[in-house]
């Protein structure tokens, strides 16, 4: 069954430059390149709906879905819609909450350790800001921002303790010294 018909209408020459430069990058957001595509082939080429849904692989009804937004949003036809969905459970300010206090040394909060734990920062968050979150959205949020959990020291890797060789003292032999057989 066909849709009605959809004409595109007449660009403006910035509308004409910004579809096409969109319609050839590699880097944009596949979305708004595949809506530019869409949009360069019926403007540059006169193509019709069907033609340019088989060339792209996509149904003719949603090519002219998109033609007909362009025709009554313009260029801000090409970016996503607000989609529906789960509101965000945290607010802006208990997130920022959360980094402000991942980012701040637990000694200078007057606590009694030297690190954060997610434990520690979920009972911290809970107790003295009243923001209860569980470890592993905490944790998810502290990964979104970049931040990653500091590596303790293994016997492998590197000392935290400058001096440690001077207060471990000397090392000892594990095994007697045998003399050689002749």
């Amino acid at each position: 069954m066909r849709g009605p018909a959809v004409c595109l209408r007449a660009l403006t020459e910035e509308e004409r430059s910004a579809i096409e430069a969109l319609a050839r990058s590699r880097t944009a957001p596949a979305r708004r390149v595949e809506r530019a595509r869409v949009l360069w082939r019926a403007a540059s080429r006169g193509e019709t709906p069907p033609t340019i849904a088989a060339a792209l692989g996509l149904s003719a009804e949603t090519v002219r879905r998109r033609i007909r937004r362009f025709n009554t949003e313009g260029l801000a036809a090409l970016e996503d819609h607000p989609r529906s969905g789960r509101p965000a459970t945290y607010a802006a300010d208990a997130v920022a909450t959360v980094i402000a206090a991942a980012l701040t040394g637990p000694q200078r909060l007057g606590l009694p350790f030297a690190s954060w734990t997610l434990d520690r920062l979920a009972a911290y968050l809970l107790e003295e800001k009243g923001i209860a979150m569980r470890r592993s959205r905490i944790d998810e949020i502290l990964l979104a921002e970049g931040l990653r959990w500091r590596r303790h020291e293994t016997w492998f890797g590197a000392r935290v303790d400058p001096e440690f060789a001077a207060k471990r003292g000397g090392s000892r032999r594990s095994t007697p010294h045998r003399p050689r057989a002749a």
